[in-house]
């Protein structure tokens, strides 16, 4: 780092390390526009011989106007007015603090482990952007509108989203909000015992308790961070069986896009196609029960069927090998488990 951009950090940290008086000082006046000394000390827990100088102080940083009268009067200044410098010399640090910045690889180990609910937040917004056909998550209503912007982008894009929402109580309701501009199937969940969730086409997933993007700090301050399919499944088979189960609905889209479509789990793919009388044909990657070593199913869907709670799903089709029953992750009773789904009318889709 260069010695100039020390310093500048250095200024730019010293000129506005406000402590708790001056802020509360700082707040009122801008609050009354105009204030005597001992006002602030009325309006504030501030003692009375430490309101001088607190606002001198203030007065040095150039965000107050202080009028030597009898007694002090402390006028406020408009904060466009007092942060204009602040804000050039910010511009100018971020500036060259880019010129200094190397970007960091993403860890590639299977499980990270991060504590600030600021990291927890970039990785929702890196795992919401990832997402390429299928997307999960477990939002608060604050987080919602915090991405709002990114959720509807993926909806036009055509990625299918299940979005579960809680606490139920804190919702605006349907005729309040569009709820089908940032999800495909938008369900709701009592209390706030539901974890924070996301996962992108069942690959690259966040997991997090509520306390841990609370404003409060508390002991389950972290997030856990999957980089692979294996795990994120674990993310994404919790939020369906213990969560999506024990959820409302609030909103509903028909799925109206055109095929080919793709899926990251068996579950939506059946549900998409059961009822349907057209014909359907698969091109299936995943890997053999029995060998594990990796299997392309390719062929026509002759069946599909769903278990009790949506919690096990099969697809069969119809190869040049005969007929091979596909599960989802972590299958048992089928031959394959299946890790990417590829779904056409015409023909086994290129995956």
């Amino acid at each position: 780092m260069t010695s100039d951009l020390y310093r500048s950090l250095e200024s730019l940290s010293s000129r506005f390390a406000l402590g708790e008086y001056e802020t509360k000082a700082y707040l009122t006046i801008l609050e009354h526009g105009e204030v005597t000394a001992s006002e602030i000390s009325e309006y504030t827990d501030i003692p009375q011989p430490r309101v001088y100088d607190t606002v001198r102080t203030l007065g040095d940083h150039g965000l107050v106007e202080l009028q030597e009268t009898r007694p002090l009067r402390v006028l406020a200044i408009d904060p466009e007015e007092a942060f204009t410098d602040f804000r050039k010399s910010l511009d100018d640090v971020v500036t060259d603090l880019e010129q200094l910045y190397t970007a960091p690889t993403r860890q590639t180990e299977a499980a990270s482990l991060v504590k600030s609910s600021a990291t927890i937040n970039r990785y929702l917004a890196d795992v919401i952007d990832t997402a390429e056909y299928e997307l999960i998550l477990s939002l608060t209503p604050e987080l919602l509108a915090e991405f709002e912007d990114s959720l509807a982008a993926k909806v036009e894009a055509g990625v299918t989203i299940d979005l579960l929402l809680s606490p139920a109580v804190d919702l605006p309701s349907v005729e309040e909000y569009d709820y089908l501009s940032v999800g495909t199937t938008v369900r709701s969940r009592r209390g706030i015992t539901t974890p924070i969730i996301a996962v992108a086409d069942g690959n690259y997933s966040v997991y997090a308790p509520r306390e841990a993007i609370a404003e409060k700090q508390g002991t389950d301050r972290f997030g856990v961070i999957f980089n692979r399919s294996a795990l994120g499944f674990l993310v994404s088979g919790f939020f369906n069986t213990l969560l999506w189960t024990t959820s409302t609905d609030v909103a509903t889209r028909e799925d109206d896009r055109p095929f080919p479509r793709r899926y990251a789990t068996i579950r939506r793919c059946v549900s998409d196609l059961q009822g349907r009388e057209e014909t359907f044909f698969a091109t299936i990657r995943g890997r053999d029960i029995t060998t594990g070593q990796s299997r392309l199913v390719e062929g026509r869907i002759v069946n599909t069927s769903v278990g009790n709670g949506r919690k096990t799903a099969r697809v069969s089709v119809e190869t040049t090998d005969g007929v091979v029953e596909v599960g989802g992750q972590v299958a048992a009773l089928e031959d394959v488990e299946a890790h990417e789904i590829h779904i056409d009318q015409e023909q086994p889709p290129r995956a």
